[in-house]
């Protein structure tokens, strides 16, 4: 008996949600013929359990809905007449008994170690991703999926194809990224952040504000939607005297999942997941599906960006990242915590998935009551580097604990060689550049900033103003204030900076930035070398001086007389004609 007495039943995906539930990888779904779009969410479900999913060719099909309604969402392993089905369906299941048996019987230990070494860096080199510290559990089931489908018995075989088919390598990276997500998946989670969390953060602000949140690892973008729906339904219940806004940043790496949550278009199944009150409200319908209206689509920036190695959104009141952290190594899921702290306001919230939890960072977050993974952040004792900034910082900034130029041998083989000429120049030939907020907290470096900027004597500030070195901090401080004030790039030619007993000059750019929209409101400071000002000796100084006095006194004879229409100081001035 369907669990709703009206609406739009779904059986088939309800069957296969609950399939790849009980039987994770071991998990195969078939699509026939049929009308509609039912199957295509508990295919998807399937796939992200590491198991496979067979679809009949719409060519061959009485009813061409279904089966093409899968292959549309792209959640088809295999698409094949039905006639060829079955014997593909065998195969796939050989091939994954006799994994089965040679996972047991230890073919793997030293050698499936190997193996993925080489897989991880055939990924990196090809798609410039680099998943060495993701579980090496869950890349073995997609790669053992993926050998399945191509029928492929031995690691070296799928080596081999992995080398040979750059188009492999692509739709192993796909699915490495498990984009789990669904319109208001875990409803309690929802209900805790409309009633208890949304309302503390507005108390915190009696003025009114602009709130910021973000969502890493967003996929499709149905998580970030959901939260713009909430923070709406919270807003007209509390019903504040003062206006409040949400700004949320959905990120991801895959940038076709990014494509579709920027188009905000859905398939009709979503009504199994969305009320129908919801749907009449914040939903369009079109062709095929539901479109997120407006209001809703305004609220959510899309971006594409790896949370592991790209600078992380900043000054947030919520950061909701929920089942990412399950399929990175525990070290690496640490390192995230202390990041997401760094990023969250005092007083915000962190939302984690409901298998996820903030590990031993106790003294970062406290949990809310309820089984719900919320948790509130916790004030930590201010460091230089509050957190292990991902390698893309590092990296490029020795002096913060990364490494230095790479040595000959150093570079792995099939290392990706533009990552790592880009990151040289911007070493030893790009200038030092800050990223800043309105007020001078220091988000990202790039380049050598040594010269110009160190940590101030005291209790450690990354204040752009109390790191400036002597000479630079006042000049600096007037052009960032006109530049911010007037909206607009304020520019300085050769200010003398003194450091370590040396004086040297530097040219500075100082440019507010309204594009991208993720970077509005920030500030780039950029900082060049400058030669050191050519002094004149005092003859020419005083010769150049006098000439000007003589000007002057030559313009004002000429404004004085009678009869007379002054000139500006330097040029000739002419009498007027008599009649």
């Amino acid at each position: 008996m369907p669990p709703e007495p009206r609406g739009l039943r779904l059986p088939i995906d309800y069957f296969f949600k609950s399939l790849a539930d009980d039987r994770q990888q071991n998990s195969i779904g078939v699509i026939l013929s049929g009308m509609g779009s039912d199957g295509t969410l508990g295919l998807r479900a399937i796939r992200q359990a590491a198991g496979a999913c067979f679809v009949q060719s719409p060519a061959q099909a009485q009813f061409d809905s279904m089966p093409r309604s899968a292959i549309d969402a792209g959640v088809a392993d295999v698409v094949a007449s039905a006639d060829e089905l079955p014997k593909k369906i065998l195969a796939y299941v050989g091939r994954v008994q006799l994994g089965a048996q040679a996972e047991t019987e230890s073919e793997t230990d030293q050698k499936d170690v190997g193996f993925l070494d080489q897989v991880i860096v055939l990924l990196r080199t090809q798609t410039g991703h680099d998943f060495s510290r993701y579980k090496k559990s869950t890349i073995s089931r997609r790669i053992e999926r993926r050998m399945g489908l191509h029928q492929l018995a031995r690691l070296a075989d799928y080596l081999r194809y992995l080398r040979e088919n750059p188009r492999e390598s692509e739709l192993l990276f796909n699915e490495l990224l498990i984009g789990v997500t669904s319109f208001f998946r875990d409803a309690p989670v929802w209900e805790q952040l409309k009633n208890e969390v949304i309302p503390a953060l507005l108390a915190r602000h009696p003025d009114g504000a602009v709130l910021r949140a973000w969502t890493p690892g967003c996929s499709t973008g149905e998580e970030a939607y959901t939260l713009a729906m909430v923070f709406k339904e919270a807003i007209e219940e509390i019903n504040p005297t003062q206006r409040f806004s949400l700004q949320i940043f959905a990120s991801d790496l895959d940038k076709e999942a990014i494509a579709t949550g920027r188009a905000g278009i859905y398939t009709r199944n979503i009504a199994a997941e969305v009320t129908e009150k919801r749907l009449n409200r914040y939903f369009v319908e079109d062709v095929g599906g539901y479109r997120v209206c407006n209001e809703i689509r305004e609220m959510v920036i899309f971006a594409e960006q790896n949370v592991i190695a790209d600078p992380p959104f900043t000054k947030l009141n919520l950061v909701s990242c929920r089942n990412l952290l399950i399929y990175l190594e525990s070290e690496l899921q640490a390192k995230l915590i202390q990041l997401f702290h760094y990023s969250l306001n005092p007083g915000g919230y962190l939302v984690l998935g409901s298998a996820e939890s903030i590990g031993t960072a106790s003294n970062l977050f406290s949990p809310l009551d309820g089984k719900s993974r919320i948790y509130r952040r916790l004030d930590a004792p201010a460091r230089v580097l509050p957190v292990d900034f991902p390698a893309a910082f590092v990296l490029s900034h020795p002096r913060w604990g990364g490494a230095t130029s790479p040595q000959q041998g150093d570079i792995p083989l099939g290392a990706n060689l533009q990552v790592l000429v880009e990151k040289l120049v911007l070493q030893h030939y790009a200038p030092a550049a800050v990223l800043v907020t309105d007020q001078g907290d220091m988000l990202y470096f790039s380049g050598k900033t040594g010269k110009y900027l160190e940590p101030a004597s005291g209790k450690p500030s990354l204040n752009l103003f109390a790191m400036a070195r002597d000479g630079l901090n006042q000049a600096l401080s007037e052009a960032f204030h006109r530049a911010v004030r007037e909206k607009t790039a304020a520019e300085l030619k050769s200010v003398k900076v003194t450091g370590n007993g040396l004086a040297h000059y530097v040219n500075i750019v100082v440019q507010p930035l309204e594009e991208p929209v993720a970077l509005r409101g920030m500030v780039l400071i950029v900082l060049t070398i400058s030669p050191r000002p050519v002094a004149r000796n005092r003859v020419e100084l005083a010769i150049n001086w006098s000439s000007t006095v003589l000007a002057w006194k030559h313009w004002y004879k000429n404004f004085s007389s009678p009869g007379k229409k002054p000139s500006q100081p330097g040029k000739k001035c002419r009498h007027p004609r008599k009649n």
